[in-house]
């Protein structure tokens, strides 16, 4: 089914998403970078099926609400506004909106959070000290990531020993680790580390490029459209391998 997408956030995720969505045969109705962008692509809102979002996190909320009231579907890969979460997920199941979030949609990234929780599983009755490093290009502007983010939440809600995360330097050491880093160009590079004094383990996920993020929200889209409620990754993944 060929769909008509609305693009929120015309950066360089959104160019990358429109690139893959028209090379798998959909149609980009509008790009919407401010708020007068809104305005113009009011007629247009009636023939979307589906609207995708990698803006700024201050909008976020914003912008999926909007989406709520227009009945129409939306996938956001924009990230640090999960503290609204809970309250958006409820508006979300009672309105009968459609949602699909993820901290990253790289379909590699998501193997590894599987990775991740097994390692973790594995790892909580030991000495082993865990640390995340994540670096993106010096233009990201959330630090840490929402992915290490929630490489971190699923680490600290598996081993015992932590009690929460933190990015500073000096820290109790019930805090696991997390540190940024910014420059150049990267496009993103997360590290699970869990060391020992008899070895070191290490999780890494390097992205080559933005295409791995775009094609997994490009999936994300094909896969809400048609469903009401909210959904992650993990709902894709299970579709993809019933495939």
């Amino acid at each position: 089914m060929s769909l008509n997408i609305i693009l929120i956030g015309y950066g360089r995720m959104g160019r990358e998403v429109e690139q893959t969505a028209k090379a798998r045969g959909h149609n980009i109705l509008s790009c919407i970078d401010s708020a007068s962008d809104w305005e113009k692509s009011t007629a247009l809102f009636t023939q979307a099926h589906v609207a995708v979002d990698f803006s700024l996190p201050e909008l976020a909320n914003e912008n999926i609400l909007r989406c709520f009231n227009l009945g129409l579907p939306i996938v956001v890969g924009t990230t640090a506004w999960y503290h609204q979460l809970e309250n958006i997920r409820q508006q979300c199941l009672n309105g009968g909106h459609s949602l699909f979030y993820a901290p990253n949609f790289s379909l590699g990234m998501n193997i590894v959070f599987n990775l991740n929780k097994q390692l973790a599983r594995l790892l909580n009755h030991t000495d082993y000290k865990l640390s995340i490093t994540e670096t993106h290009h010096k233009h990201k502007l959330d630090a840490p990531s929402g992915t290490a983010i929630h490489l971190a939440g699923q680490i600290t809600g598996l081993v015992d020993r932590y009690v929460g995360w933190s990015d500073a330097a000096d820290q109790d050491i019930s805090l696991l680790p997390v540190v940024s880093v910014r420059t150049g160009e990267v496009p993103g590079t997360h590290e699970i580390i869990a060391d020992s004094a008899q070895d070191t383990i290490r999780i890494i996920h390097e992205a080559k490029g933005r295409q791995g993020f775009a094609l997994g929200a490009v999936l994300a889209a094909e896969f809400l459209a048609g469903r009401i409620g909210v959904f992650t990754m993990d709902d894709l993944l299970d579709t993809l391998l019933r495939e």
